[in-house]
């Protein structure tokens, strides 16, 4: 009797086990499941949000208890990350990234692909990054001169009943969006030729299942991003894709093939359901799950409460504990108050129109040079990260608004060159970081249509072609980042040696402390396309609304 038990144990047991890793019936091939979770343009974010754009939200503790439910449900995952890891709040960037790395450690993700804010810091640091990671960082369209790979081009996963080949891209216009000085010594090879040969050669060493982990961005033109790939690049099953930040709820489908991407800084984690037969994929779906985001439901008495979107998930304590220091030490440094905002200020725009935040961030620079003569500054958008929120101002805020290590510098450049120089802003794509912000007296007009820069003043004057101007900008455009390369041929240039940011808050302090937003109206649009970028506006704490491209428009 008890042989006869143990018989039924046993056979039930095998049965369990099959099962849990295919589903078939007899005489056919057997499914398998695959389940890939997802993030990208983290940024920096390893704790739960203290402020913008909602306190409580995201985190990778947070994310670790999710991850580690989906394993106990599921026994083929992958974790993987889309790039930007770097550039984010203090309690990242002031240990360059090492808790963010530490967590994905913990999580156990599988791999992740290189961003173009990886080249924010020097080599030498992201060899450290590498270094210390316990999973590989790829991208097979980045060269050094010599004609090696920077890194790991791919990596292959084994699993029972099949195998996935995962190679990485970084976007060309890592060229110009990355710091010049960690970028001038590397190839980044067209990402469609660097695909190709990916998709081959992956193939050749047995992949059944393709994946393409990009940092490229989603856009609405199949010429540009992600897109472009999918449409000139035959056998990948599935693109996940950063860069763009963009919020969806569905997969984006090109020529075939799923785009995926879980908007940033941890917010979500998307995750796809894959099922596999005969070494192909015979099925696919995808959901992006919000990581302990809130949103406010009206009750029938009328009233309103705070929910969770999907579930709430505890934070790992483990984790916490492990993470937890690091921003313990930005606290001791940058908790003091330096003033206060009347109202918020608002930063979801600074990459399509002018707004409150970036005239602000260019009047500092002036301010903060004013024994130089500086005629006017000029800022990119997307240096500027993050909001102002109402209320006391901490030096943590400002750290998180400017986390760039951007020196202030002065240039000189003749009347020419500075039409030159907003010339070129009148090029620059409408939602591309490199959208400029300017300081007070400066006023102009970019008419998308004919893409020209119209009515230029500065200081209320028309541009004199011969005078000799003296402007102020960050180190990173200086070098000619974000494709600022007039800067370049500045005749004259001084560094100050002064962090943009601190500048920043010592400015905030000679106002007095008591700050309120206010625009002037000092760029002027006509034609304004839509972009392809998702706008962030908290509406109250704990829960915040998004505005699409076209509302931000």
């Amino acid at each position: 009797m008890k042989k006869a038990i143990l018989l039924t144990v046993v056979l039930l047991s095998c049965l369990f086990i099959f099962n849990c890793s295919s589903n078939t019936s007899q005489g056919e091939s057997p499914v398998y499941d695959l389940v890939i979770l997802h993030t990208n343009d983290f940024h920096g974010h390893p704790l739960k949000f203290y402020n913008y754009p909602a306190p409580d939200i995201a985190g990778l503790p947070a994310i670790a208890t999710f991850v580690r439910e989906m394993r106990e449900q599921n026994p083929n995952i992958l974790v993987l990350d889309a790039g930007d890891i770097n550039t984010g709040r203090p309690e990242s960037n002031f240990f360059n990234a090492e808790p963010d790395i530490i967590g994905y450690n913990y999580i156990g993700y599988d791999v992740m692909t290189l961003g173009n804010h990886e080249f924010d810091i020097s080599r030498d640091l992201l060899k450290k990054q590498m270094k210390l990671a316990q999973f590989p960082f790829i991208s097979a369209n980045i060269k050094t001169k010599a004609g090696d790979y920077l890194t790991t081009p791919f990596v292959i996963k084994k699993f029972q009943g099949f195998t996935v080949g995962i190679f990485g891209l970084t976007t060309k216009e890592t060229e110009t969006l990355g710091s010049p000085d960690n970028t001038k010594d590397l190839v980044f090879e067209d990402e469609v030729i660097a695909a190709n040969k990916m998709v081959a050669e992956l193939k050749a060493k047995g992949a059944d299942i393709i994946i393409a982990l990009v940092h490229m961005g989603l856009y609405d033109n199949n010429g540009l991003g992600s897109r472009r790939i999918a449409a000139k690049v035959k056998g990948i099953d599935l693109i996940i894709d950063g860069h763009t930040h963009s919020q969806i709820e569905q997969p984006v489908y090109e020529s075939g093939v799923p785009i995926v991407q879980a908007w940033c800084w941890g917010m979500y984690m998307g995750e796809a359901h894959v099922k596999i037969k005969d070494k192909k994929v015979i099925n696919f779906t995808w959901k992006p799950e919000p990581v302990n985001l809130k949103t406010k439901v009206k009750k029938d008495d009328g009233t309103s409460e705070l929910t969770f979107i999907s579930k709430e998930y505890p934070e790992d304590q483990t984790l916490l504990g492990m993470l937890q220091p690091y921003a313990d030490k930005v606290d001791a440094v940058l908790s003091e108050v330096i003033g206060k905002a009347e109202e918020n200020f608002f930063n979801g725009k600074s990459r399509s129109m002018e707004t409150e935040l970036g005239d602000m961030v260019a009047d500092s620079m002036v301010w903060f040079t004013r024994n130089q003569n500086v005629d006017f500054a000029i800022q990119n958008g997307g240096g500027i990260r993050a909001d102002l929120p109402k209320g006391e101002i901490q030096k943590k805020v400002i750290y998180e608004i400017l986390p760039f290590d951007n020196s202030i510098m002065v240039l000189k450049l003749t009347g020419s060159q500075v039409i030159k120089l907003f010339d070129y802003v009148a090029m620059i794509p409408n939602g591309n970081g490199a959208f400029s912000q300017v300081s007070r007296g400066v006023s102009f007009t970019i008419n998308y249509t004919t893409k020209k820069c119209e009515n230029l003043l500065i200081n209320g004057n028309p541009v004199d072609e011969k005078k000799m101007y003296s402007v102020a900008t960050n180190s990173y455009m200086a070098a000619g980042g974000d494709g600022y390369s007039v800067f370049k041929e500045a005749p004259d240039r001084y560094d100050t040696s002064v962090f943009q940011r601190d500048a920043f808050i010592d400015y905030i302090i000679f106002l007095g402390g008591t700050i309120k937003p206010v625009l002037d109206n000092r760029i002027g649009i006509i034609g304004l396309p839509l972009t392809s970028r998702f706008f962030i506006k908290p509406e109250e704490p704990g829960t915040f609304m998004f505005l699409t491209s076209k509302e931000a428009a």
